[in-house]
């Protein structure tokens, strides 16, 4: 993949880093962007070489949301409601949101609106020190798409997640960590060598149990606890049938490390 791609990624000891590198325009989301990232989850969701995925951005920004000239000009033609950005952005988030692979969202800079929320849809946070959070939406008389409105409740609570979302204030990293957006701030050198050992750690696990274990979680939201105990069941009798489940039991069995292949 050439450097001047919207784009870019690699894979390196299992762990796939996704690199948006819309530099100019502060890694903005036009839908170009959209579906290159979701075609992108699509193939490396089926890589088996591929264990763990890491999200991040080039320059000083992680991403600013919604690219405004495509927007502006969308509304210009007179196309604000069919031209496809919010669809198409909808698409993405659900599908990073249900991806198999553990995901880590390493965020290098500020993270605006769809920015901000995809993060939100990743299962782990790192942000640098110098990383800053804002929703955006109010700024633009506009409410908040993209899964703000489910995942920020869900991760801080009802009423910081109103804070956000109606004062439209920018959030520090270090605020960010208090509140419960992101689960570590490291140093903005850091930031690489840290989000790659803990990638590294995760691709080197049960990945199959991880994914069980994610959809567990996503999808006991609308469930009793009966039923999300039947789930469970089901999800352990998978884990037990593995290759991994197997090598994990063989393992404890001669007191030795346990070496995962994610099946």
């Amino acid at each position: 993949m050439t450097t001047d791609s919207p784009v870019l990624s690699h894979v390196q000891a299992g762990v796939a880093w996704i690199t948006l590198n819309r530099v100019a325009q502060h890694n903005a989301l036009d839908i170009p962007t959209l579906k290159h990232l979701h075609a992108l989850l699509d193939t490396l969701n089926t890589d088996t070489a591929v264990r763990a995925v890491v999200l991040t951005g080039n320059g000083r920004s992680f991403c600013a949301g919604a690219d405004l000239a495509e927007w502006a000009e969308a509304q210009a033609r007179g196309a604000l409601e069919t031209y496809g950005w919010t669809e198409t952005a909808h698409a993405l988030m659900t599908r990073l949101h249900t991806l198999d692979k553990p995901t880590l969202a390493a965020i290098n800079g500020t993270a605006v609106g769809a920015g901000m929320d995809l993060t939100l849809c990743c299962d782990l946070r790192i942000a640098a020190q110098s990383a800053r959070f804002k929703a955006g939406y109010t700024r633009m008389a506009y409410s908040p798409d993209a899964g703000a409105s489910w995942h920020l409740p869900r991760l801080i609570g009802s009423e910081q997640a109103k804070r956000l979302l109606f004062l439209d204030e920018l959030w520090s990293a270090d605020r960010a960590l208090a509140a419960g957006l992101v689960g570590e701030v490291v140093a903005d050198d850091q930031l690489h060598a840290h989000t790659t050992e803990l990638a590294t750690l995760l691709a080197n696990g049960p990945t199959f149990a991880f994914a069980q274990t994610k959809t567990l979680i996503r999808e006991g939201e609308g469930r009793s606890l009966p039923e999300q105990l039947q789930a469970e069941l089901a999800a352990g009798l998978l884990c037990g049938r593995s290759v991994d489940g197997g090598e994990a039991l063989r393992a404890a069995m001669e007191k030795r490390p346990a070496h995962f292949c994610g099946q």
